[in-house]
């Protein structure tokens, strides 16, 4: 019985290892199906927001108006990665005008802060934390410009579901409260952060109820007076008084000559597929960088994880990231060649540096033909074939600690990433947006919607945008399965900020690759590493046009859900 019983057993793992899944849900690594709904879809980091984007979808809303109020919520029940102090970029497929539009609502820096005065005060780089990174909020009017353009429903009933949660509390989620249980204790000591993210004392543990009446009150002045509210009212106000009364340098002049950009989104054909981003301040390009690279090699026939593949992408990644380090900025302040950056001649001259048996210490900067920071992520579709691919975020997780009284958000730390060394793209100017991390993502197929999606995490998103569409495209991946492999992150490369690579960086490896893969990437030259966290967040909804239907996938690394009705 005992031998029959083993021969059985044998058998199950062989037909493991040969088919790579034992589970119906994927072929590879996810533990559970797509969603599928033919009216709407929301995927977002935190099942309250997908909820609520349902919620204002069934009531008539449009896709823009679901984001919307989903971004709000999100900005009291995930404080550690967004809120009404950062910055926002979107893409949004119309299906009225069959169209992709960008939209940049990133901040400038203080018109009264110099690069002397970080000279004059001895600083080698801005600081992480305090009032001196602290850049213009673009959330809000992001929202208003959005709102303005594709939206149906009053601004009011968007804002609702926020208000109401606030006041009430919720629950704190599991990775949430992960997250906030870290920053705080490095936060408290700036003023107004404690008496807002730390009752009683400390951070909400999971399942704890969390309120924020005063970011209830804020909601609700916007809900009620609008945009300028923020950027020329009362908001603005208490904004300007706090920063001059702690030693910042944000003031009501620079909120009220705030405005968002409408931009054209940029794409690369990557075997048949448009994959497509927004120009800089951001680094979305560097994702179709890295993807024009490795288009020039078999990436199925190599296979997913084994050393060839992991290798060729981080090759790939490093040299884009030589590019960013050098040409991406604020196209206001700097002549950026991005047709010529993300074309694919070019790809073809920087693929031949690549060595597909060692590991590059370092790439040169490319010379392309000059022409005269955590996160959250969400994507919402709707019943008349609208798509949203949002990204908004903070910068540094909860922010610069910096929290105007009464208002119930902190201000974020989006200005340190501005170098501090002259006559660089990125190189701090009063009034000029910082280089940027957070970058949506869409894909289109014959000039028809495909896929909204987007990958949170700082220099990990371009590295994830280029997995996500390599799994789907080159592996043949699900929409969830896609999201749940196991993924690559390599550091260390040039930064925006004036650092050079100069040993290689080194590469991180989630569980799910195999001990030879990794043995095989150390023999080629490559430092890999272990750690927990780090690999981004997913969220992702694709459509199907033969059915309309829409699919959604929400990865496990966060407290997020996709759903639709």
């Amino acid at each position: 019985m005992r031998i029959t019983r083993l021969i059985t057993l044998l058998l199950f793992m062989s037909v493991i290892q040969l088919n790579g899944a034992d589970r119906l849900t994927g072929k590879w690594f996810t533990t559970r199906s797509e969603v599928i709904a033919g009216h709407g879809m929301a995927a977002t980091s935190q099942p309250l927001a997908t909820q609520t984007a349902l919620d204002i979808l069934k009531a008539g809303g449009s896709a823009v108006d679901a984001t919307i109020a989903a971004n709000a919520l999100l900005g009291l029940v995930e404080p550690t990665g967004n809120g009404m102090g950062g910055d926002l970029f979107a893409i949004v497929w119309d299906a009225e005008t069959q169209k992709l539009y960008g939209l940049n609502a990133s901040g400038r820096s203080p018109q009264s802060l110099t690069l002397d005065y970080f000279k004059q005060n001895d600083y080698k780089k801005i600081p992480a934390y305090g009032p001196l990174p602290v850049s213009v909020p673009g959330c809000v009017d992001g929202w208003f410009e959005l709102h303005e353009k594709f939206g149906q429903l009053p601004m009011s009933q968007i804002l609702e579901p926020a208000i109401g949660y606030a006041e009430e509390g919720f629950p704190v989620s599991e990775v949430i409260s992960y997250y906030w249980s870290r920053q705080a204790p490095m936060l408290q000591k700036y003023p107004g952060f404690a008496e807002i993210f730390m009752p009683g004392g400390r951070a909400p543990q999971k399942g704890e109820i969390f309120k924020n009446q005063a970011l209830a009150r804020t909601l609700q002045i916007l809900a009620d007076k609008g945009r300028d509210a923020f950027y020329k009212g009362s908001i603005a106000n208490t904004i300007d008084a706090y920063m001059k009364e702690n030693g910042g340098f944000l003031s009501y002049e620079d909120l009220a000559a705030h405005q968002s950009e409408w931009v054209e989104p940029v794409s690369t054909n990557y075997r048949g597929y448009e994959v497509w981003e927004l120009p800089p301040n951001g680094q979305g390009i560097a994702a179709l960088q890295i993807l024009n690279i490795l288009e020039g090699f078999d990436i199925k026939a190599m296979g997913f994880g084994s050393t060839e593949y992991i290798h060729h992408f981080v090759e790939a990644k490093k040299l884009a990231f030589e590019d960013r380090a050098h040409f991406y900025a604020d196209p206001d302040f700097a002549d950026i060649p991005v047709q010529q950056l993300i074309s694919k001649a070019y790809a073809k001259e920087r693929r031949a540096l690549l060595d597909p048996n060692r590991a590059a210490r370092s790439y040169p900067t490319g010379q392309p033909a000059l022409e005269d920071g955590d996160t959250i992520y969400l994507t919402v579709a709707d019943s008349a074939g609208n798509m949203v691919s949002l990204i908004q975020s903070n910068y540094r997780g909860l922010g610069s600690g910096m929290c105007p009284e009464g208002l119930g958000f902190c201000l974020q730390d989006r200005g340190e990433l501005f170098t501090l060394q002259e006559g660089q793209p990125n190189t701090y100017a009063p009034g000029k947006r910082p280089f940027h991390t957070i970058i949506p993502a869409f894909i289109t197929k014959d000039g028809q919607p495909w896929i909204s999606f987007g990958v949170m995490g700082g220099s990990m998103q371009p590295q994830g945008h280029a997995q996500i569409v390599v799994n789907l495209i080159d592996f043949g991946m699900n929409l969830q399965d896609a999201g749940d492999a196991p993924r690559i992150r390599h550091s260390g490369s040039s930064q925006p900020t004036g650092s050079a690579m100069t040993d290689g960086g080194r590469v991180y490896v989630e569980n799910g690759f195999s001990g030879e893969s990794i043995r095989g990437l150390i023999k080629r030259g490559h430092r890999v590493g272990k750690t927990v966290g780090g690999f981004g967040g997913y969220q992702a909804i694709m459509y199907d046009a033969e059915q309309s239907v829409y699919y959604g996938a929400s990865e496990s690394r966060k407290d997020g859900q996709a759903a639709g009705y």
